[in-house]
């Protein structure tokens, strides 16, 4: 099916395109989306004058998304998460943790934002790329840890293997209260 983008879309197009896409993918994804029109006469004139008020529109929220990156780019988050021996998670964190971990920190992220091939399973630093628009990308850092005391010690030392970071919280003197 042959369609006119709406929007930049990741290895389709530009605004204005018209492309062929298999007929699934437009009518269950693009079209209820927004994110294109079946290319026909009638689009196309409709796309001519609404040109001007969609790359408008379009700039708009490249420039917001730049703003709040400007913010989020290079940050580090923190995740809490029981483990084993070797490091390995009992869980996993996935889109849907670091989404709220974000959230949490103030910042408005949807899930499909987020590019995670593979949920998280292993103690350690994990970068983690943020598409916030489809011309503006950032990279945070998630801190996955047993504790917060395990994680400042990631963050300073720039640990990245948990078995590096179980023998140096290991190490350390239990500090005593004397009140």
């Amino acid at each position: 099916m042959d369609i006119i983008l709406l929007e930049r879309i990741n290895r389709l197009g530009q605004i204005g395109d018209i492309v062929s896409v298999k007929d699934g993918y437009a009518r269950n994804f693009l079209l209820p989306k927004g994110k294109a029109l079946r290319a026909n006469e009638a689009n196309k004139k409709f796309f001519e004058t609404q040109r001007i008020k969609l790359e408008a529109r379009n700039l708009e929220c490249k420039n917001e998304a730049q703003k709040i990156a400007e913010r989020l780019n290079g940050k580090s988050f923190i995740v809490v998460r029981s483990a084993g021996e070797t490091g390995q998670l009992y869980g996993s964190v996935s889109t849907r943790d670091i989404t709220d971990i974000i959230t949490m920190d103030g910042f408005s992220i949807e899930r499909n934002q987020i590019e995670l091939n593979h949920p998280i399973k292993t103690i350690g630093l994990h970068p983690v790329t943020l598409n916030l628009h489809p011309e503006v990308q950032i990279s945070v850092t998630i801190h996955v840890a047993r504790s917060a005391n395990e994680a400042q010690l990631q963050e300073e030392a720039k640990i990245l293997t948990s078995v590096e970071a179980t023998e140096i919280v290991q190490e350390q003197p239990l500090e005593e209260n004397i009140g």
